[in-house]
C-alpha cells in the first residue's frame, strides 16, 4: 500500500493483508540498499497471525518517493510521519542495520508510540570505512561486491529463505544494484552509509527508550559484529539478546531464527 507521508508517497508492504485498526501494528525498516522484501518471511507470518504489517521502502528508493533520508534523524521523522498518516497511535518497530538505528531514534523521539523495539544486526557507533564510502561513489558496483562479501557467512540458505537452491550472495547483489538504480538523482548507497557513519546519538537515544527491546545479532557478522552492539545493550536494562549463527544478512541466512525471536518477543 502507498501512504502519503511528508508530502510524498511511501510504500509499505502489508504481507497480503488489509490494515485492521483492531490489531497491533509492526513496522519493519530495512538497511542500506535493501527494501521491504528482505523481511518477506517475517512480515508475511506476522501479517497472517494477528498483526498489521508495514514493511516500508525508505524514501527515495524502491517504490517510495521523496528524497532519501540524509541522516538517521531524518529517517526517524519519516517513520513518525508514517504512523501519523496511517492513524497508528502505537507500533512495534523492527529495524535491520541502518534501519535499526532509525528504529532506535524513532523510539527515543516518541517513546509512548513504540510498544516494542527490535534491533537486528545493529551496532553503535556504526562506522563505515572511508575507503568504502569513497567506493560507494567512485565504484559502487565494486563496493556492493565488498559489502556482500562481508555480509554473508554462507552462500546457500535454509529452504525457508526464498526457496531451496537460492544463491544468497547473488540475490543480495541483485537487490542492491536494483535499489541503487531506483534513484537516478541521489546516490542512496553513499547517502545511507554516510548517515550510519555520522549518527552520534545512539547511546543518548537508548537512554530514552521505555519499551521492551530485543537485539538479534549474528555470531559471524563482519559488518556489525556482536561486540559492536554492547554499548547499546549496556544502556538497556530490559534488553533481550538473541545471537544466531549467521552473518549480517540475518533475515535470509537465519530466517526461522529471526522469526522465532520476533514471535517470542512480540507475543510473550
Amino acid at each position: 500500500m502507498n501512504i502519503s507521508a511528508n508530502g510524498h508517497e511511501l510504500y509499505a508492504y502489508t504481507g497480503g493483508k488489509a490494515f485492521d485498526p483492531a490489531q497491533p501494528t509492526v513496522v519493519f525498516v530495512h538497511g542500506v540498499l535493501n527494501d521491504h522484501s528482505v523481511w518477506i518471511l517475517q512480515s508475511r507470518y506476522l501479517a497472517h497471525h494477528g498483526w498489521n504489517v508495514l514493511a516500508i521502502d525508505l524514501p527515495g528508493q524502491g517504490k517510495s518517493g521523496g528524497p532519501p533520508p540524509a541522516s538517521v534523524e531524518d529517517a526517524a521523522q519519516t517513520v513518525l510521519a508514517l504512523l501519523d498518516a496511517a492513524g497508528i497511535a502505537q507500533a512495534a518497530l523492527v529495524g535491520h542495520s541502518f534501519g535499526s538505528l532509525i528504529a532506535l531514534e524513532t523510539a527515543a523521539r516518541a517513546p509512548a508510540r513504540v510498544s516494542h523495539l527490535a534491533l537486528v544486526g545493529t551496532a553503535y557507533p556504526m562506522r563505515v570505512s572511508p575507503a568504502l564510502l569513497d567506493l560507494s561513489v567512485s565504484a559502487p558496483f565494486k563496493a556492493i561486491d565488498m559489502v556482500n562479501s562481508f555480509s554473508h557467512s554462507t552462500l546457500a540458505p535454509p529452504p525457508s529463505a526464498l526457496g531451496p537452491g537460492t544463491w544468497l550472495y547473488g540475490g543480495s547483489k541483485a537487490l542492491m544494484r536494483r535499489m541503487l538504480a531506483s534513484n537516478t538523482q541521489v546516490n542512496v548507497f553513499y547517502t545511507g552509509f554516510k548517515a550510519c557513519d555520522s549518527y552520534a546519538g545512539g547511546e543518548a537515544a537508548m537512554a530514552q527508550v521505555c519499551c521492551p527491546t530485543l537485539f538479534v545479532l549474528g555470531s559471524q557478522d563482519q559488518m556489525t559484529p556482536p561486540k559492536a552492539a554492547q554499548s547499546l545493550i549496556k544502556r538497556c536494562p530490559q534488553a533481550q539478546v538473541v545471537q544466531l549463527p549467521a552473518g549480517h544478512s540475518l533475515m535470509t541466512e537465519a530466517p526461522e531464527g529471526v522469526l522465532q525471536a520476533l514471535q517470542a518477543f512480540l507475543n510473550p
